[in-house]
């Protein structure tokens, strides 16, 4: 009987297959910076706006005036960041596929489910990497920006809150992508889908008419990030069905387990 490969050998292998891929590391790097760059724009222009205007009027809070907050984390540059994770986890599964690799792989280690579990856990890890130096680097720069108007730091409430949704929205979105791929395994189909699933579907569950709609909204990734990413000391209008802090997180932990448990079960059983 052959024996077993270690799981740490299959971590090594994934690693190697994913950064063979010279987009690999220009998508990440290129994505990464695109991001951070949004990021520090917006605080870099809010800061010469306020250079007009302050100190603020007498009578007036400064923070009615712009959040801190969010110019560290504007919702555009974040899509971009889905989109990017998303896109990455997609093809690191179905590369394999298109390419015919996966029958080499399923050869070498008849074990499915090792072989997947290894990929997951490599894209986490490097995700999860890009995620948190694009999070605390737009934090850093946008309120260093902002140092005289307000600027937060990771001590002020809900600061290191939303620092850490946005590092986890990467590895969330990638293992999204992964489970996506093991479905379709079609390239174009993968991508597609992975962005209509974290992207398209959350806007189509907006507003606070009905209840059920409202609830199926707060269920997914990207209103999750949204959520733990606003300022508490900010006087926002919660909405009818307001989503929660705690439901928040359970959110980003429950989409990548679930991605990741189907990716590892689907591969296992469906024929190369």
């Amino acid at each position: 009987m052959t024996p077993r490969p270690r799981f740490g050998r299959l971590l090594a292998a994934e690693w190697i297959k994913l950064w063979s891929l010279r987009s690999s590391y220009w998508v990440l790097g290129a994505g990464a910076l695109a991001v951070i760059a949004i990021n520090v724009n917006a605080a870099r222009s809010n800061a010469d706006r306020l250079a007009t205007l302050w100190p603020p009027p007498d009578g007036l809070d400064p923070r009615m005036m712009f959040d801190p907050m969010h110019t560290a984390f504007v919702g555009p540059a974040y899509q971009i960041l889905v989109i990017i994770a998303g896109s990455v986890g997609a093809i690191a599964l179905f590369g394999e596929y298109t390419s015919g690799l996966i029958r080499t792989t399923a050869a070498a280690v008849p074990d499915r489910r090792a072989v997947v579990a290894a990929k997951a856990a490599v894209v986490t890890a490097v995700t999860l990497a890009m995620g948190t130096v694009v999070a605390l680097a737009s934090f850093a720069v946008s309120q260093w920006l902002l140092r005289e108007y307000g600027g937060l730091s990771l001590a002020d409430p809900g600061a290191a809150r939303a620092v850490a949704a946005s590092a986890l929205l990467a590895p969330v979105s990638a293992l999204v992508g992964l489970a996506v791929a093991a479905l379709i395994r079609h390239a174009t189909g993968t991508v597609v889908t992975t962005i209509g699933v974290l992207l398209l579907l959350p806007a189509l569950f907006g507003g606070d008419t009905y209840r059920w709609v409202a609830e199926i909204g707060h269920a997914m990734p990207l209103p999750a990030w949204q959520t733990l990413t606003l300022n508490p000391a900010m006087d926002y209008d919660p909405g009818r069905y307001r989503a929660t802090v705690t439901g928040s997180w359970i959110v980003l932990a429950a989409w990548p387990l679930a991605a990741a448990v189907t990716a590892v079960a689907v591969v296992h059983r469906r024929d190369l």
